[in-house]
């Protein structure tokens, strides 16, 4: 097996890297030995791969600071409209290798590093990840970072820096063990802490109505420490910021009340509320209604707001002094965009801000508050909706609880005098649920308190305003919108498949990097033999690149021959790896059945994390390994591979298989089709847009839609014993896993998991296991024509232009922001500026 190009030599070829002119490579060179020396204090006898990784890092951030303060003085002078992004979640991943991408410096750190003697992959491999995000909607968070920067917008990204991000994965005897993720255990060299702007954010207490207006007293005073990171566009010189508090207790915390010998553990119960921002909750999909969660949101959004205000009022760069003091201009400088309801506090925050604080009377308060803020819906799954007990408001947040009765007063005698009489109506679109627990539904406050409301795909939308928010459609129709999702090119193609971006930028030049559309241009080679080798070549090398990375670090030997079947995404019901496990059963079997027939190989890898109280999941995971432990005789490789930038340039096949109307969109699917992944798919959230794009006959998509599954629903529901009584090959399955055939020493393992499928499946696996196993039998056929594969590859790769973040970011700007992205490149710092 001839070893592939090393990445290195890849790198070396490639000008979307930018110029490694001799001057920068010196420059870069001096700087290294410069921080090594003065900001690690090392010398080359003593410093570790950690220190050089730590070292470069330095370096490269040397090269963003200038232009953020010459972005931030840019903005001042401007004055431009500013969009905040408040998100629980940013899924940053790491930073090194898109910051190098982004200031056009990775050729000249190539050869710098390589004169040094050191190699550049193992120095990346050093950086931690900054998990600090779940899945879809943390990663969404940081690709519209991304573009945002790229796009010149005046933006910045708010939330919590977690102290341990998602959890490690390891797979322990086939189960999952979570380990708590200290990724800042040896510093993060690309934040900066920032006191200066610590602010108070207030908890419990209670309210007192006295002749100057409310007052919010009694309270426990937590503090928001800033930590800023930089944001760098694609090569226009721009760097915006995201920010991210840290709680910290105020000094004389719990002094005050002490008693002799109190002092001590006074100070140790500092933790306590700094424990805020201690975890990220490692739920997707699903709402846990714990008050340290509350907390949570009501803390980042508290300090968000006050800083938004500041900026608004601030006079000029570097200066406090206010100037600005009409709120009604709110609006015209500031957009607040809501990721789903976990920052759905901002809106009662922003109203007690201004009625509370600065004076205005609830009427105009009311007017700004909703022109400035939207919002955007990730799932229409019912479990993940948040609803908060009015208990726990009253106690934690007794002002802003008082706040939603009044805007829910209101909103209830405007939705009377719409619809006169109809009292069912009211009760379903009130934002206090009533019931034996009376709740806070924040999804209804939020699209209440917000003049823009979106799904995250067009199906997805079509979905909100027919079912859970049909009432308020009806009732405020033009606030509603789709955005379909987007990913940044920059890391999902120049950063993680180089050898495509360079094969793609041979035939029609780089500005597809920013312009995602220029990949339409490729149709034009659909029957250039050349182009279809190189396309097919760069897919072998990635995937025999991956099976050398497998067999050195897990000793695991995959046919790199084979079709590399990928499932990467978290586990869930919804998202039906059970569907994929029976597929693999029934494969297992026929080739046990006929091992002389001509089968496809494939090696198929699942990929994904469970919520760590998530049981069904876990033993999801336990499934998928006793199958490998049958099918391979070999350890299964876990979550591994969703963490390995080598997995989705490697894939030929991606599983998007959730049932029709359960995936709002999805992302990883996108992933995979711009680099050269075949989709098999259900009709459901982005897939139906895929399909569109690249033409449906490109993809491999079967399965119930969303009117079947609404038609069974309405109709005689779903029996999963018709399918398994009917269909043979589905019943021979279940019989095995439910026997003990995959966990001979626990026969009844799978006992809860065969009980799920057969009586209480919400989400309607046997109904497609039909249609997806002959789907399954096209994808093999199709496989054994390495041709005509490839050739529908390259319609895949020119139907991606929509799925650019960049296209995501440009709508909701002119179409919710009411601001103009821009390509235009600010002067660099050691330019004049104009």
């Amino acid at each position: 097996m001839s070893k592939p190009l090393s990445d290195h030599d890849r790198k070396k070829q490639i000008s979307v890297r930018g110029l490694a002119g001799v001057e920068n490579v010196a420059e870069l060179k001096l700087a290294f030995n410069r921080h090594l020396h003065f900001t690690l204090v090392k010398d080359r006898n003593v410093a570790t791969k950690r220190d050089y990784y730590f070292a470069l890092a330095n370096t490269v951030r040397d090269h963003l600071v200038g232009r953020w303060i010459r972005t931030q003085q840019h903005y001042y002078e401007k004055d431009p409209k500013r969009v905040y992004y408040i998100s629980l979640e940013f899924y940053m991943g790491r930073t090194l290798q898109n910051t190098m991408v982004n200031l056009a410096l990775e050729n000249a750190c190539d050869e710098a590093i390589y004169q040094l003697g050191l190699d550049m992959e193992e120095l990346e491999d050093m950086e931690e990840d900054a998990g600090l995000g779940n899945g879809g909607l943390g990663r969404l968070a940081a690709c519209f970072l991304d573009s945002m920067a790229s796009l010149g917008l005046a933006a910045y990204g708010y939330g919590i820096r977690y102290e341990f991000g998602i959890f490690n994965q390891k797979i322990v005897k086939g189960w999952q063990v979570e380990e708590a993720d200290d990724w800042l255990r040896y510093g993060n060299p690309w934040e900066k802490a920032r006191p200066e702007y610590m602010r108070p954010v207030k908890f419990y207490g209670r309210t007192e109505h006295t002749p100057d207006g409310v007052k919010w007293v009694d309270t426990q005073v937590v503090l928001a420490l800033p930590y800023d990171t930089p944001i760098p566009g694609y090569r226009n010189n721009i760097v915006n910021t995201m920010r991210l508090w840290s709680a910290k207790a105020p000094c004389d915390f719990n002094l005050k009340d002490f008693n002799v010998g109190g002092y001590i553990q006074a100070v140790l119960d500092r933790n306590l509320c700094e424990n805020i921002s201690r975890v990220l909750y490692p739920n997707d999909n699903f709402f846990e209604g714990k008050e340290l969660r509350l907390k949570q949101e009501y803390f980042v959004v508290a300090a968000t707001l006050q800083d938004i205000i500041r900026r608004f009022k601030a006079s000029k760069f570097g200066s406090r002094e206010i100037v600005r003091t009409d709120f009604a201009q709110l609006p015209n400088k500031v957009a607040i965009q809501l990721n789903d309801t976990h920052p759905a506090m901002a809106i009662p925050e922003l109203m007690r801000v201004l009625v509370d604080e600065e004076k205005l009377d609830w009427d105009k308060a009311w007017d700004v508050c909703v022109r400035t803020c939207a919002y955007t819906n990730h799932t229409v799954l019912p479990e993940a909706l948040e609803r908060w007990p009015i208990d726990l408001f009253q106690h934690l947040l007794p002002r802003h609880l008082e706040i939603i009765f009044e805007i829910n007063r209101r909103f209830m005698q405007y939705v009377a005098s719409k619809f006169p009489g109809d009292n069912d109506r009211l009760r379903r679109m009130s934002l206090i649920e009533e019931g034996g627990c009376k709740k806070v539904n924040m999804a209804h406050l939020c699209i209440v308190g917000s003049h823009a409301v979106n799904g995250v795909a067009r199906i997805h939308s079509e979905i909100l305003v027919a079912t859970l928010f049909k009432d308020f459609y009806e009732l405020d129709p033009h606030k509603f919108q789709n955005k379909t999702n987007g990913i940044t090119p920059r890391r999902w193609l120049v950063m993680c498949n180089p050898g495509l971006a360079e094969v793609i930028a041979e035939r029609i030049g780089e500005e597809f990097v920013r312009d995602l559309d220029q990949l339409k241009k490729l149709l034009k080679f659909i029957d250039d033999d050349a182009f279809i080798r190189d396309i097919a070549k760069v897919k072998q090398e990635n995937k025999l690149k991956f099976a050398v990375h497998l067999e050195e670090h897990y000793k695991v030997k995959i046919n790199p021959q084979s079709m590399f079947d990928f499932q990467v995404k978290r586990i869930h019901e919804y998202k039906r790896q059970l569907l994929n496990c029976l597929h693999m059963i029934t494969y297992y079997n026929r080739i046990k059945k006929e091992p002389n027939k001509h089968w496809t190989p494939r090696t198929i890898m699942v990929g994904g994390k469970a919520a760590p109280g998530y049981h069904t999941a876990k033993m999801i995971i336990r499934l998928i390994t006793a199958i490998g432990e049958v099918v391979n005789h070999d350890p299964v490789i876990g979550d591994r591979l969703t963490h390995n930038p080598m997995a989705i340039p490697s894939a030929d096949l991606s599983e998007q298989i959730s049932t029709a109307g359960t995936e709002a969109s999805g992302t990883g699917n996108m992933k995979f089709m711009l680099n050269g992944a075949l989709t098999i798919g259900t009709m459901d959230g982005a897939n139906v847009e895929m399909a569109e794009e690249a033409g449906e006959n490109n993809l491999f998509i079967f399965g119930m839609r969303v009117e079947d599954v609404n038609a069974m629903d309405a109709g005689k529901g779903y029996h999963a014993s018709e399918y398994y009584n009917r269909i043979p090959e589905l019943k021979q399955a279940m019989d095995q896993i439910a026997g003990g055939f995959f966990s001979h020493k626990q026969p009844d393992l799978f006992k809860e998991l065969v009980d799920l499928l057969m009586h209480h499946d919400r989400f309607k696996v046997f109904a497609d296991y039909e249609a997806y196993i002959k789907c399954q039998d096209k994808v093999n056929e199709l496989y054994k024509k390495p041709k005509e594969w490839t050739k529908m590859v390259i319609h895949n790769i020119a139907g991606c232009g929509k799925f650019s973040s960049d296209r995501t970011i440009s709508q909701y700007a002119r179409e919710i922001w009411g601001m103009e992205p821009s390509l235009e490149k600010i002067p660099a710092p050691d330019e004049q500026l104009k």
